[in-house]
């Protein structure tokens, strides 16, 4: 095992001017997490990238971040926020694309009341400058939002679109469908997926192995186009670490007929085009 790129991580620090997240409530997360932390958390793992992801809906936590991944060499891409409905975002994203190691922009649907967001006319001008400038969308979504994505998907074919955390499902309960059959009409539209965030979805106690029905039906479907994210430090409140879930998630894919060069180094080197030391 030589190449390993973790798809989505965050960094934090709560004395950031607008940090709003994690609260007191999760005191397990409540503190500063920054690279030393990730190193240590890695445990000697050949870790050749990693995909920084915001984790506030500001322009500062995204200024803050790719401020932190110009002086962190293991930081490959960003991914930041940008509030599209602002009259003055398409000159915001056009000053970010410019800037070293941003890839994308996640606009946080999921705490977005209206499903069809994403869809209001009002957000044309800040989707053509995405698009113009080649940026991706990490699609921050819920099992509600997946019809909804799908006409997104199609309206915007020139979007490259990943789905965050397999669109949340509710593991906890072993929910399947819906879910099954509307994340597999994505992946056919060539989206591409996050095998990400789903510990924190299951309920307190139940194992990484309650995962196997989601991990294969997202094998099946994504195929090349799924990538491994540790969703660390959020991971933390499962009580999982980043060096279990990375272990667990290699032997649900191996037992899923997946391929691990794609799923821990290939789909997310492609889809963020990123620029790592072992890169061919």
């Amino acid at each position: 095992m030589t190449r390993l790129v973790d798809a989505h991580q965050h960094f934090w620090s709560l004395g950031t001017a607008g940090h709003s997240w994690p609260t007191t409530d999760e005191a397990v997360i409540h503190k500063d997490f920054g690279p030393d932390d990730l190193v240590s958390a890695v445990a000697g793992l050949p870790l050749a990238g990693t995909v920084l992801v915001q984790s506030q809906p500001t322009d500062r936590d995204t200024d803050w971040v790719l401020a932190l991944a110009q002086r962190t060499p293991i930081v490959r891409a960003v991914v930041g926020w940008v509030d599209l409905s602002a009259a003055d975002a398409p000159d915001r994203i056009l000053a970010l694309a410019a800037v070293p190691k941003l890839r994308g922009l996640r606009p946080m649907l999921q705490a977005i009341e209206d499903t069809d967001w994403l869809m209001q006319d009002t957000l044309v001008p800040a989707l053509e400058a995405m698009q113009a400038t080649g940026l991706r969308l990490d699609a921050l979504v819920q099992p509600r939002h997946l019809p909804m994505l799908a006409r997104f998907a199609e309206r915007w074919p020139d979007i490259p679109i990943v789905i965050d955390h397999a669109a949340k499902p509710d593991a906890a309960k072993a929910t399947l469908d819906p879910w099954r059959g509307e994340i597999a009409a994505l992946a056919a539209l060539g989206l591409h997926c996050k095998l990400s965030g789903l510990r924190t979805e299951q309920a307190p106690g139940q194992q990484a192995d309650a995962l196997s029905p989601y991990v294969e039906h997202l094998v099946r479907a994504f195929g090349s186009r799924l990538m491994w994210g540790s969703d660390w430090p959020v991971l933390l409140l499962s009580g999982d670490g980043w060096r279990r879930w990375h272990d667990d998630a290699r032997r649900l894919v191996a037992a899923a007929g997946g391929d691990p060069d794609h799923l821990f180094w290939g789909a997310a080197t492609r889809f963020y085009g990123l620029e790592t030391d072992d890169a061919a």
